[in-house]
């Protein structure tokens, strides 16, 4: 799939449950944005992937990618130790300066 080099990295590194590779391709001030929880900086981002991802072991698959506008959507299933595993996603990233800038996570 051919998935611009921040979203590649950041699901390769979720790929492998590595927090500092997950964190890396996002902007300081970056927002994820969580089932319309928002989480604004690396460090609220690190808490949600240290609090949420990690412990049910959380790894999201991408199956198709289209362009929205500005963004870049992304949409698979995720599968863990979770209620529901696997469930589908859809990732709207908004990248600027070849950085996530914000990512927006609905099921």
């Amino acid at each position: 799939m051919d998935l611009p080099t921040p979203i590649a990295d950041f699901v390769e590194a979720n790929a492998r449950l590595d927090i500092d590779g997950m964190l890396k391709p996002f902007l300081r001030d970056a927002v994820f944005i969580d089932n319309c929880k928002h989480f604004a900086g690396q460090a609220a981002i690190r808490q949600l992937f240290e609090e949420e991802v990690i412990p049910v072991k959380a790894i999201f698959t991408p199956e198709t990618v289209r362009k929205e506008d500005a963004d870049v959507v992304v949409e698979g299933p995720a599968h863990g130790d979770f209620p529901g595993s696997p469930l589908r996603f859809t990732y709207r990233f908004t990248l600027v300066d070849g950085a996530i800038k914000t990512l927006e996570t609905t099921v």
